[in-house]
């Protein structure tokens, strides 16, 4: 446990005095994001803040690499340094679709290749698409969830602490250590990027983020407990970005849109703000969110196999009503 604290202390302090830094840069490189109707912002910020949650998450790790096993964080910080550059890249000059996806798919390959891949299923080929579907998705998520001040960031904020309270439970350093590094540098990010923001962390953060969530929830591993069980808890935890990015590819799926690039204001925040909700509540409604799933995951981490699907069947069921009120009952939230 001790690692994991020195860990996010780092994190945290690094994140907390870089990211003013890249506040200031940002508009010299031309690394902005301009207001547009579809956007809520009225004013040109910065589109760097992903940069500083990059480097304290890496910096910190490479610091205390000593104090946990370092097998396969290289290959896990390089996937996840693959994808943060093609977001750079994409903030600052534009980046087709397929290449953004193809890097993406290029940087969970790395990770299988080094061992870092689901291994609960009976059939090999099964285990590999299951991780390459599993990280992709997650790094879209957490970039789709980047719409409001303070959204993503203080998601994957709650998300990451939840995984860090499980790895130190099952007594994993190494999986503690990636949480807790996500955790320091992503609150440390939030200071300056809740509402009113000052800087966004942009595809490079989100990416990042995403990347870096999806390879923590196939390293957690709960001995106590059996796989045919623990095998939703990472899905549990990550609920809120599954949630909305199911959300968001239905809602443009039935409007005959391209789910991964079209933008608009379809999303659950969005939703949320449109039934009366501010900025601000809307983004602490999804924290809240976040931490309810948390905590259904903590109680399937020690839940019987009845327990565990039945908590999965309320959650699931939860998530099916979700959809169903957003999407189906009141569809003029949306904007088309």
């Amino acid at each position: 446990m001790i690692t994991s604290l020195l860990v996010f202390a780092g994190a945290l302090l690094i994140a907390f005095g870089a990211t003013p830094v890249a506040r200031l840069i940002a508009p010299k490189l031309g690394v902005m994001d301009h207001p547009n109707p579809r956007k809520v912002h009225a004013r040109p910020m910065p589109l760097l803040g992903g940069a500083a949650i990059v480097l304290a998450s890496v910096a910190t790790l490479l610091i205390f690499k000593d104090r946990f096993e370092f097998q396969q964080l290289i290959s896990i910080l390089f996937g996840a340094a693959l994808v943060s550059l093609l977001g750079i890249y994409d903030d600052r000059w534009g980046l087709r679709p397929i290449l953004k996806l193809s890097g993406q798919v290029l940087a969970a390959v790395i990770l299988i290749i080094s061992g870092v891949k689901v291994q609960s299923l009976p059939f090999e080929w099964l285990n590999i698409i299951i991780t390459l579907v599993w990280i992709v998705g997650l790094t879209n998520s957490l970039n789709l969830l980047d719409n409001m001040d303070g959204l993503s960031g203080g998601v994957a904020a709650v998300c990451a602490a939840f995984f860090m309270v499980m790895a130190a439970i099952s007594h994993q350093i190494y999986v503690g250590a990636l949480s807790a590094a996500l955790l320091g540098a992503a609150l440390g990010f939030l200071i300056y990027n809740f509402n009113p923001a000052s800087i966004f962390m942009g595809d490079t953060g989100s990416l990042f983020i995403g990347f870096m969530l999806a390879a923590i929830g196939i390293k957690l591993r709960f001995p106590d407990n059996v796989p045919f069980v623990t095998w939703m808890v990472p899905i549990l935890v990550m609920g809120m970005p599954i949630f909305d990015t199911t959300l968001v590819f239905i809602s443009r799926l039935r409007r005959g849109k391209n789910p991964l690039t079209t933008p608009g204001k379809d999303h659950t925040s969005h939703r949320l703000v449109a039934m009366g909700f501010t900025t601000r509540e809307a983004v602490m409604i999804h924290y809240l969110m976040s931490g309810v799933f948390g905590m259904a995951a903590l109680l399937v981490t020690q839940a019987n196999i009845a327990e565990g699907y039945l908590i999965g069947g309320v959650a699931a069921l939860a998530g099916m009503y979700g959809i169903w009120r957003f999407e189906f009952k009141k569809n003029d939230t949306v904007t088309r």
